[in-house]
């Protein structure tokens, strides 16, 4: 990790630059997966399946007997794991849930609003190297929870036709029996328009490569609903004096293994922390199985040395990182004035790999600087808010003449007359 002592200000935004994914080819290449799905459906999706699956599929919908040989190929204890990940995610997210509150804005005028759940959301879970059970739990827990009606699972298969064991028991263990071995662009696809076989949906969740981004991109502009702009994983550690180099190290490398496009951040006033920093992580990155992944993500990544903690926290929110871990002495005090951040993680001993797997937040959060203006996923992002009004006569007699200037005021006189009848009635005149 290259190491930066004191960058002038104007240096910061170009110093932190996410690296450019170059979409520019997979764009049309995507666009044209998704028309051919548009126009063939299941033809399509079993062309594909072949070209980058390597799997003939004969039925893409698994089956209860394969949901329920996964139960014999996971171990006791990931099974263990899971449960209590589940519980925690579960408590987190049903504190989100929000009752409607009636409120009179003037006598006679009530309003209040409803969280209905979005009825139909389609899961995307990545499988191949890394196959993202959790991911699962962080979005069908808070979908249940909500109270959509129809969730489908969308994750590809090897070349056997075989779907990750973890990923089929998380979903046997949530109830979800609408699962397809389905992967790719080629997934969102079918999810966003339907097809014979899976059914389509209105919001679309879930990680995944460049291809699977950019369909969900552009699904989004044809009328389907996503959960959030998505990049390449990131973090930025702020630590003081009272940090651990290996704790930093430690976390640091647990994003950079996740992608060789993932940016990890170090930033401290502390300069003993900086050389002690990058040996623990050269020390930590020698034993990874993922080690030449993550080496490659450290290539662009930084340890920043600033003069105090305005100018660390100044710089946080200008970045705006994906996960935000505050190694330091009274982190509730930092936090206090973090505005813009995916998820924080306080203190020394609250690793952000905590809050991917078991804490209970959610992990599906804004990358790539949209943390300044998008919220990562929650209850919140299952249900629509709908408003409602009811106005009574008197309310009317109150409210109307209000209604009527403004709108005159703007020209909209059949606004205008949709008060005045009805106030004329009310005052016992005869509209005619």
């Amino acid at each position: 990790m290259k190491i930066i002592r004191f960058p002038k200000k104007d240096t910061w935004e170009t110093l932190l630059a996410r690296p450019l994914l170059d979409f520019s080819q997979g764009e049309a290449r995507v666009r044209d997966v998704l028309s051919h799905i548009k126009q063939k459906g299941d033809l399509a999706l079993k062309e594909y399946s072949r070209k980058f699956d390597g799997y003939e599929a004969e039925n893409f919908r698994v089956s209860e007997a394969e949901i329920l040989a996964a139960n014999t190929l996971v171990p006791e204890k990931l099974k263990t794991a899971i449960t209590q990940a589940a519980a925690n995610i579960q408590s987190f997210h049903q504190s989100q849930q929000e009752l409607p509150r009636r409120i009179e804005t003037m006598p006679g005028v009530i309003c209040w609003r409803k969280s209905v759940p979005v009825s139909t959301v389609g899961l995307y879970i990545p499988g191949g190297t890394a196959p993202l059970f959790s991911t699962l739990l962080m979005l069908a827990i808070p979908a249940q929870l909500a109270g959509c009606r129809k969730i489908v699972l969308c994750t590809p298969p090897g070349k056997a036709g075989i779907i990750s064991p973890a990923i089929l028991y998380t979903a046997g263990f949530l109830g979800l029996n609408e699962i397809y071995k389905i992967g790719g662009a080629q997934a969102i696809g079918a999810m966003a328009y339907g097809t014979a076989s899976i059914p389509r949906v209105n919001k679309i969740f879930g990680p995944g490569n460049q291809y699977v981004t950019l369909a969900k991109q552009q699904v989004s502009q044809q009328g389907v609903a996503i959960d959030l702009p998505a990049g390449p994983s990131e973090v930025a550690v702020v630590a003081d004096r009272t940090a651990n180099p290996a704790f930093i190290a430690a976390d640091l490398l647990s994003q950079a293994e996740h992608g060789t496009d993932s940016q990890v951040i170090f930033v401290t006033d502390c300069e003993p922390l900086l050389e002690a920093v990058r040996e623990e992580v050269e020390d930590q990155l020698a034993s990874l199985p993922r080690k030449e992944i993550a080496r490659e993500a450290l290539q662009h990544s930084l340890i920043i040395l600033l003069e105090n903690k305005m100018q660390i926290l100044e710089m946080i929110n200008s970045y705006a990182p994906e996960h935000l871990i505050l190694a330091v002495q009274n982190p509730e005090e930092w936090a206090e004035k973090i505005e813009n951040a995916g998820s924080v993680f306080l203190g020394h001993y609250t690793p952000e790999s905590a809050g991917d797997y078991a804490s209970g937040t959610n992990h599906t959060l804004p990358t790539n600087g949209y943390a300044k203006a998008y919220s990562g996923v929650s209850l919140d992002s299952f249900v629509k808010k709908i408003t409602f009004q009811q106005i009574t006569g008197e309310g009317l007699r109150r409210l109307g003449p209000s209604v009527e200037v403004m709108a005159e005021a703007e020209d909209l006189f059949a606004h205008r007359n949709a008060v005045s009848i009805r106030l004329e009635t009310l005052n016992g005149k005869n509209h005619e």
